[in-house]
């Protein structure tokens, strides 16, 4: 899963992005609102988590989350702001936000929060993915492979979880890399976790193809 995070305070957004990788998600941090919509085009967000108050605007947050909702974006939106009055929250939810956390607050919260409103997202969908003998919990975070569990490591699940969400589509390894461990220059890491996937599941659960790699089959 992908998360793009816009917090302009250092020290703040370095712990947030640190804990959400930490959990296995990718995470692209922006520190304003440009370098959050260039983010938000490249990166396909499968959730965002947001600083309502930034230097170049004081509701740069809840400007951000309706240009968003505008433009067609479906995943959910958590605001981050010291602003607690009931006016600033229903403001924000009603402008397409999904959660309200209020500052400060602590990194364990912020964690189980991403983690409801990604189940809620799985579930919306349908938590549960088919690729043969495969089936995947998204909710859950936790395959299966002819009805037996199969243990994967939290890069492991989240380089496969790409896959599943994107079925068909073919990734160039830089692509992945950035996705799943949050740099580009990361092939060789990419490389390695895909043959780590076919040693647990099955070799062709992911297959080398002109331009990258691709889902095996057809979920």
């Amino acid at each position: 899963m992908q998360v793009l995070l816009l917090e302009d305070e250092p020290r703040l957004g370095r712990a947030v992005e640190g804990a959400l990788k930490a959990q296995g998600y990718g995470v692209r941090w922006a520190r304003g609102l440009e370098e959050a919509r260039d983010a938000f085009l490249e990166l396909e967000p499968d959730l965002m988590v947001l600083d309502v108050r930034l230097p170049e605007d004081p509701d740069g947050g809840f400007r951000f989350a309706q240009e968003v909702r505008q433009a067609g974006y479906k995943g959910p939106i958590l605001f981050l702001t010291a602003r607690d009055t009931l006016e600033d929250r229903v403001f924000g939810l009603d402008l397409g936000g999904d959660d309200y956390l209020v500052k400060p607050f602590h990194l364990e919260e912020l964690l189980a929060r991403v983690r409801a409103l990604f189940r809620r997202q799985a579930e919306a969908k349908g938590a549960r993915l088919r690729l043969g003998d495969l089936e995947a919990d998204l909710a859950g975070r936790a395959v299966y492979h002819r009805g037996q569990r199969v243990d994967l490591s939290l890069k492991e699940f989240a380089l496969l979880e790409v896959f599943l969400l994107h079925p068909g589509r073919v990734f160039p390894p830089e692509e992945l890399a950035e996705k799943v461990f949050g740099d580009a220059e990361k092939v060789g890491a990419v490389k390695v976790y895909i043959h780590y996937l076919r040693q647990k599941l099955h070799p062709q659960v992911i297959r080398t193809v002109p331009g990258g790699y691709r889902l095996g089959h057809e979920p």
